[in-house]
């Protein structure tokens, strides 16, 4: 019987091609959540998120990252977002309402026993976001709401994507 010693081979243009695809349609870009201690939030912890951009030659679509459990006492959050620019210490500062139950009370996100997932653009109407320079970005939350420290909040994060061309 010959031995056909390409036959290992016909597998890796295959192979190649699915990684190449997939490459092109994983468009993350930057994805970290923190968790808070006993469920509670204080309202002087700022909860820092360090990325890194390299390409400014798209837009991005920034989301908040928030799990609570059904106990928490608001259908909505009220963020500050302060962003440090690479190379400068300037922050630049907005508030930013996140909507996280119905008008009936019924909670948005997903949703799993007592737990609900939500993830909101940061941005006004959904707007993507234009990073100008590559480098190194600071973006930290802080809540603005009333009580203090805030109950029943589990974790809050960063998520970053890039929007395709």
């Amino acid at each position: 019987m010959p031995c056909n010693i390409f036959a290992p081979m016909r597998w890796i243009f295959p192979v190649l091609m699915l990684f190449t695809l997939s490459a092109c349609l994983y468009n993350d870009v930057f994805e970290k959540n923190t968790s808070f201690s006993a469920r509670r939030w204080p309202a002087k912890e700022a909860k820092p998120f360090v990325f890194t951009i390299t390409d400014t030659s798209c837009n991005y679509m920034v989301y908040a990252t928030l799990r609570h459990t059904d106990a928490y006492p608001f259908s909505n959050i009220w963020l500050q977002v302060e962003t440090v620019l690479p190379g400068t210490k300037q922050a630049l500062n907005s508030n930013v309402e996140l909507t996280l139950a119905q008008s009936d009370g019924k909670w948005l996100g997903r949703g799993m026993q007592d737990i609900r997932e939500h993830q909101i653009p940061l941005t006004p109407q959904g707007a993507p976001v234009h990073f100008s320079k590559t480098g190194t970005y600071t973006m930290r939350l802080s809540h603005l709401m009333r009580q203090d420290p805030l109950p029943e909040l589990m974790s809050i994060g960063i998520r970053l994507e890039k929007i395709k061309k």
